[in-house]
C-alpha cells in the first residue's frame, strides 16, 4: 500500500472513531495563505498532490481532490493509482466542492475541518452547507494529528528590519493610515491575519515560508495598542528594542484565541471575512460586533510608493540582466553541450545570487523542456530532469527576492529546430503579451476589462490558456499579491480590483499542448497615469522586464504591422536598457536578439 493510500486509510480510521462522514482539508495555513510551510502541507500528505490551491474531500468511500487549471496535467500524473479523483475546477460538468457537499451530507451526519485552516468566508459556506443538509459541523479537530509521524516542526526563523529609507514609509506612518480607515468604518479594534500584510506593515520581513520572506504572526490594533502574536524563537534583541519604541506589545504566537477569550472590547472590531480564519472569526463573534471590509493594509501595499517604485525598477533592471545572460549562455550552448531543465536552472540562479542585495528566489525557478512545459507550475526533479535537445523549447519562470524588491519573469526560448505549429503559437503569445504591454486604458479598469487585451490574440485562433493572464507582485515579499489581478472570469471570493497607479502586474499569456510543449512569455508591468483628457484619466503601463522575446521562434505571417513595431520598440528598449551593462559576446548576443525585424 502507497503511502498516500495508508495515509487515507488512518484518516478514515480516525473519522469512524470520531463519528465523521466527510472530513474537508485545504491547502492553506492558519492565514489564508496561498504558499505555505512544511508544517502546513497536509493535502499534500495525504494525497501526494503538490499543487498549491488544493480543497480535498474524504468521505468513508471516496476521496476527491479539487485544483484549478494551472496543475490539471501535475495533478493528474500525482494522482494516479492513489485511487483519489481529481476534480478539475471550472470545467464543465465537475461540481465544486461545495455542490458536491450539498449532495453528499445528510441529516445525522458530521462535516469536520480544522477551522485554522479555512478561511471564514469559506468556513461560513461549509457551515450554511451543513445545516442545510441537517448534518453537524466539527472544526477543532486537525486531520494530520497522530497520523503525519514525520510532520515537520512549525517554521520559526528571526525576522529582519526592512529600513524605512528602502520601505519608504515608516512603521508609524502606515499605522496611522490603518487607524484612519479604523475610524472610518467605525471600528475600536482590527484583526488583521495575512501576513505579507502584517510584515508590510510592520516593516519587517522574515523567512517562515520557503521564498516568501514573512514571519507567522497575528496583529491586533487597537486606537492606542497594538498587540503582535509572534513566535519567541523570532525575535532579535534590535526587533525587540523596535518593537518597545513603537509600543508594539509582543505576545507568543499560539497565544492568540487566549488573549481573544480575555479580551475586554469596548467597540466593533474590523476584519476582512476571507483573510481571518473560521476560528477567529467565531472567537470574536462570541466577543463582540464584526464589521466586515477589505484589509486597507492590502490596497496601500499593492499601491508602491515612489519608494518602492523606484527600487522595483533598479532590481528588475538588474535582474533583467542577469535573464539576458543565461540566455545568451542557453543560446551558445543549447544543443553542442549537455544542458538539462536542473542545470539551466541552477546556471540562471546563481546569476542572481552574484546580484548585490540578493536574498533569495522569489519562487522555485521552474525550468521546463519540451512536454514538461505544458505543465503551468512544472517542478524538475532528479527523476523527471530533460536533457535539452537541439529542438523544441525550454521554458524558464524564475524570480528573485532583492532588498529592494521582488521580481518575477518567463521566457520561453527556442533550444533548436521549431515546427510551424511552435513557431505559429510562440508568435501568437508574444503578441498578446505586447498587447496588453502597450494597453492605454480608462481609469477605473480593472484586471477583467484588461484580460481581452491579452487574449484576443489567441481566442481568434480558437486558442485559450487555462490561468490569470496576471497578478501582483509584492515588495521584498510574496511573488502573488492581491487585490489586483488579470483573469475574464472570478470564481467566488475572488476580488476584482481597479488598476491604480503604483500597482504592479504580471502579463503572461501562454499556450499549453500537453504531451508536446507549452510557451509563456511574461514582462512585469507598473501601472502609471497616462494622457488626462475631456474623456478622462487614461492609464498605461510601463514594463520592468527588460529580456528579448525570441526572434527564432517568430513567424511574422501571424502579426500585422502594429504587432512587429511593437516588438521592434519592445526590443529597443531592452537594447537601450541592458546593453550597458555587458560587453563581448554577451552585448554581441543581445545586438543580435534585439535587432528590428
Amino acid at each position: 500500500m502507497t503511502s498516500v493510500k495508508l495515509g487515507i486509510e488512518k484518516l478514515r480510521q480516525k473519522m469512524k472513531d470520531s463519528g465523521i462522514d466527510y472530513f474537508l482539508m485545504t491547502s492553506s495555513d492558519f492565514h489564508a495563505s496561498e504558499y505555505v510551510g512544511g508544517y502546513f502541507k497536509v493535502t499534500e500528505f495525504f494525497s501526494g498532490c503538490t499543487s498549491d490551491n488544493v480543497t480535498l474531500i474524504a468521505g468513508a468511500e471516496e476521496t476527491k481532490l479539487w485544483t484549478d487549471g494551472r496543475y490539471f496535467i501535475s495533478a493528474a500524473k500525482e494522482l494516479d493509482g492513489s485511487g483519489i479523483e481529481l476534480m478539475r475546477m471550472g470545467e464543465p460538468g465537475v461540481p465544486t466542492a461545495e455542490e458536491f457537499l450539498r449532495k453528499a451530507l445528510a441529516p445525522g451526519m458530521t462535516l469536520a475541518f480544522d477551522g485554522r485552516c479555512v478561511d471564514a468566508a469559506a468556513g461560513c459556506v461549509f457551515e450554511g452547507i451543513a445545516d442545510q443538509c441537517g448534518a453537524s459541523l466539527k472544526t477543532d479537530t486537525d486531520p494530520a494529528e497522530a497520523i503525519w509521524k514525520e510532520r515537520p516542526a512549525l517554521p520559526s526563523h528571526p525576522v529582519f528590519i526592512v529600513p524605512d529609507e528602502i520601505a519608504g514609509v515608516s512603521f508609524a506612518g502606515k499605522l496611522a493610515d490603518v487607524r484612519s480607515r479604523m475610524k472610518e468604518e467605525g471600528a475600536s479594534y482590527f484583526m488583521l491575519s495575512k501576513l505579507d500584510d502584517i510584515n508590510w506593515l510592520l516593516n519587517i520581513r522574515g523567512n517562515d515560508v520557503f521564498c516568501n520572506p514573512v514571519a507567522l504572526s497575528y496583529v491586533f490594533i487597537g486606537m492606542d495598542s497594538f498587540d503582535l502574536f509572534i513566535q519567541d524563537s523570532e525575535l532579535t534583541d534590535k526587533f525587540r528594542a523596535y518593537a518597545g519604541e513603537n509600543r508594539i506589545v509582543l505576545h507568543p504566537y499560539d497565544q492568540l484565541f487566549d488573549f481573544l477569550e480575555a479580551f475586554d472590547f469596548h467597540g466593533n472590531v474590523m476584519a476582512e471575512k476571507s483573510r481571518i480564519s473560521y476560528r477567529v472569526l467565531k472567537t470574536l463573534e462570541k466577543k463582540t460586533e464584526i464589521v466586515f471590509c477589505e484589509n486597507p493594509t492590502e490596497q496601500k501595499k499593492a499601491m508602491k510608493n515612489p519608494v518602492e517604485a523606484e527600487n522595483s525598477r533598479k532590481y528588475y533592471l538588474l535582474d533583467s540582466v542577469a535573464l539576458c545572460r543565461f540566455i545568451c549562455w542557453f543560446k551558445k550552448n543549447a544543443g553542442k553541450e549537455k544542458i538539462t531543465e536542473l542545470s539551466a536552472a541552477k546556471h540562471l540562479d546563481r546569476l542572481r545570487e552574484e546580484i548585490p542585495g540578493y536574498i533569495e528566489l522569489s519562487f522555485p525557478t521552474i525550468s521546463a523542456y519540451g512536454e514538461n512545459a505544458a505543465m503551468a507550475h512544472y517542478a524538475a526533479s532528479a527523476k523527471s530532469d530533460k536533457t535539452v535537445e537541439d529542438k523544441g523549447f525550454l521554458l524558464v519562470d524564475s524570480g528573485g527576492q532583492y532588498m529592494g524588491g521582488t521580481t518575477d519573469v518567463t521566457r520561453t526560448m527556442a533550444a533548436g529546430t521549431l515546427t510551424d505549429e511552435m513557431k505559429r503559437d510562440f508568435t501568437l503569445v508574444a503578441v498578446s503579451n505586447l498587447a496588453l504591454l502597450n494597453a492605454r486604458f480608462l481609469y477605473g479598469c480593472t484586471g477583467k476589462n484588461l484580460d481581452t487585451y491579452a487574449r484576443a490574440p489567441l481566442w481568434e485562433y480558437g486558442i485559450n490558456y487555462n490561468h490569470g493572464t496576471g497578478h501582483g507582485i509584492g515588495y521584498i515579499l510574496n511573488v502573488h499579491e492581491g487585490p489586483q489581478n488579470i483573469r475574464w472570469k472570478y470564481s467566488d471570493g475572488q476580488k476584482e480590483a481597479v488598476i491604480e497607479k503604483g500597482m504592479i502586474v504580471s502579463d503572461e499569456p501562454g499556450i499549453y499542448i500537453e504531451g508536446k510543449y507549452g510557451i509563456r512569455t511574461e514582462t512585469i508591468l507598473l501601472a502609471r497615469e497616462d494622457i488626462r483628457n475631456e474623456y478622462g484619466q487614461f492609464m498605461c503601463f510601463e514594463p520592468l522586464t527588460y529580456a528579448p522575446i525570441d526572434l527564432a521562434a517568430i513567424d511574422t505571417a501571424y502579426m500585422q504591422p502594429k504587432d512587429i513595431e511593437r516588438l521592434n520598440n519592445y526590443h529597443a528598449l531592452v537594447w537601450e536598457k541592458i546593453s550597458p551593462y555587458l560587453e563581448g559576446e554577451e552585448l554581441e548576443f543581445l545586438k543580435n536578439a534585439t535587432r528590428a525585424i
